[in-house]
C-alpha cells in the first residue's frame, strides 16, 4: 500500500481474540485506520465476555444441550465434548470472545449498528449502510452477518474481504472439520474479495501450515487462526494495491462444497468425535511420558 487505506470492519457483537489479534496487527505494520465498525444488531443473543469462562458443566448447559440437538443433531455431541474440555482445562484462548466497545483498536472507530435482510441463508444490507461504507471506507472486512450479498460487496473501492479456514480449490462451505476427518497433515487458509458465490471470491492471499501437533479439531481451528492472524495484513496490503492482480479460480477448479447439514450426520460426527478423543488421549501420554523421563533424567553432579 503506496497510501494511507480506511477500512470497515463487518461484525457480531463481539470479536474472537485472533480476530482482534489481526486487526491490531493490520494497524501496526501498516499504514491502516479502521473508521468505521458495523455490528449486527439482529444478533441480540451473543454472548461475549462471559462465554470465555467455563469452571463447570451447568443447568444452563443441559438446557442449551437440549435445545441444540433439535438443530445441530449428532455435531451436538462434537460440541459437548469440546465443551467439557473446557471445563477440564483445555481453553483456547484465540477463540476468546471480547465485545465490540472493548476491543482496544476499534476504539477510534465510529460504531454503527445494522438491521440486516435476511433471505434464503444470505444477508444483505440497507441502502444507509451501503453509502457510509462507500463513502468512509476503501475496504472492509467481514467477521460476521454471515453469506453477504448485494450491493455492498462493491461498495468500498477495495471490495470486501472474507477468511476461509481452508483452501477454496480444495474445500469450500465447511473447511476445517472435513480436512481434519480426512486426516491432512496440512491446511490452508484463503483469504479472498467476496462475490455472491460461496468461498468462491478472488484470493487475495492464501497460506497454507503444518498440522504437526494437532491432537484435535480445535487445535486445527487454533493452528489456522494464528495464520489468519498474520495473513490479513498481507491480504489487505494485497487489496488495496493498483498492481496486484487476485487470483479467480474458475468454477471447475473450486473445492468440493461441504454443507454444514454434513457434520450433522452420525458418521460423520462420530469420525470427528473418535479422532478428537484419541488425540486427547495421546497428548496426556506423551505429557506423561515427557514428565517421566525428566523426573528420571540424571542431573549432573556438582563434584
Amino acid at each position: 500500500m503506496s497510501s494511507s487505506v480506511t477500512v470497515g470492519i463487518l461484525a457480531e457483537p463481539f470479536l474472537y481474540q485472533w480476530q482482534a489479534r489481526a486487526i491490531e496487527r493490520l494497524e501496526q505494520r501498516s499504514d491502516v485506520t479502521v473508521s468505521l465498525v458495523v455490528s449486527n444488531a439482529a444478533n441480540t443473543n451473543a454472548e461475549a465476555e462471559s462465554w470465555n469462562r467455563k469452571a463447570r458443566i451447568e443447568l444452563d448447559d443441559v438446557v442449551q444441550f437440549a435445545d441444540v440437538i433439535q438443530r445441530e443433531r449428532a455435531w451436538t455431541f462434537v460440541l459437548a465434548e469440546r465443551t467439557l474440555g473446557r471445563v477440564l482445562g483445555d481453553e483456547h484462548h484465540l477463540w476468546h470472545r471480547h465485545s465490540l466497545e472493548n476491543v482496544d483498536c476499534l476504539a477510534d472507530a465510529e460504531f454503527v449498528p445494522c438491521e440486516p435482510r435476511t433471505e434464503d441463508g444470505w444477508t444483505e444490507f440497507p441502502d444507509d449502510i451501503v453509502s457510509r461504507l462507500a463513502a468512509d471506507c476503501d475496504v472492509a472486512i467481514r467477521f460476521g452477518f454471515g453469506l453477504v450479498r448485494g450491493d455492498v460487496l462493491t461498495a468500498p473501492e477495495y471490495g470486501v474481504l472474507s477468511f476461509h479456514p481452508a483452501d477454496i480449490r480444495r474445500y469450500r462451505g465447511m473447511g476445517p472439520p472435513v480436512l481434519y476427518r480426512d486426516g491432512r497433515d496440512r491446511a490452508g487458509a484463503t483469504l479472498q474479495q467476496l462475490d455472491e458465490s460461496i468461498d468462491g471470491g478472488a484470493i487475495v492471499a492464501y497460506d497454507e501450515v503444518s498440522l504437526d501437533g494437532c491432537y484435535t479439531l480445535w487445535d486445527v481451528f487454533d493452528r489456522l487462526a494464528e495464520l489468519q492472524i498474520r495473513l490479513l495484513t498481507e491480504g489487505v496490503s494485497n487489496a488495496c494495491d493498483p498492481e496486484f492482480d487476485p487470483e479467480t479460480v474458475p468454477d471447475d477448479q473450486l473445492g468440493e462444497f461441504y454443507s454444514r447439514d454434513q457434520r450433522r450426520t452420525l458418521g460423520f460426527s462420530g469420525r470427528v468425535l473418535t479422532k478428537n478423543s484419541i488425540g486427547r488421549f495421546r497428548r496426556r501420554l506423551e505429557h506423561v511420558r515427557s514428565s517421566t523421563e525428566t523426573v528420571d533424567r540424571p542431573t549432573q553432579s556438582s563434584n
